[in-house]
């Protein structure tokens, strides 16, 4: 039985021996895996560098995008005031047509008293043909 316990106890302190290592860890690195564990580490920074220069890069060019896209919010707006100002005109040319053809139409009917009154003639003959000279273009 002494040899059985004395093995119980070789076991044993070779198990206590063995956990012990275990939760102390092993301080030996071969060189080739420090060397790996290197290179990793450079990698790493590597790539630790290259992200935050694309964060700045992303930074900057979503910068530019907003400028741009408030730019073209900017012409969106001159391009609606615009287009209601060509609206506004177009709507005064169509009027200003109406009143000339109205005048055109009712222009016979003053030439009787236009003989009479020569200054109401020469302001029809100048005004007339100035607006179609204006709608001309």
């Amino acid at each position: 039985m002494r040899d059985g316990s004395q093995r119980r106890k070789w076991v044993g302190l070779c198990v206590a021996a063995g956990i012990g290592l275990v939760l102390a860890g092993c301080d030996y690195w071969p060189p080739a895996l420090q060397t790996q564990i290197e290179q990793l580490r450079s990698e790493v920074q590597a790539a630790t560098a290259e992200r935050a220069q694309l964060q700045n890069q992303l930074a900057a060019i979503t910068k530019v995008k907003d400028d741009l896209q408030a730019q073209v919010d900017e012409l969106n707006r001159l391009n609606r005031e615009k287009t209601s100002v060509i609206n506004n005109l177009q709507n005064s040319l169509a009027v200003a047509q109406e009143r000339l053809a109205k005048q055109a139409k009712s222009a016979p009917a003053k030439a009787s008293t236009a003989k009479t009154s020569p200054k109401s003639s020469s302001k029809v003959a100048t005004k007339a043909p100035a607006k179609k000279k204006a709608t001309t273009h």
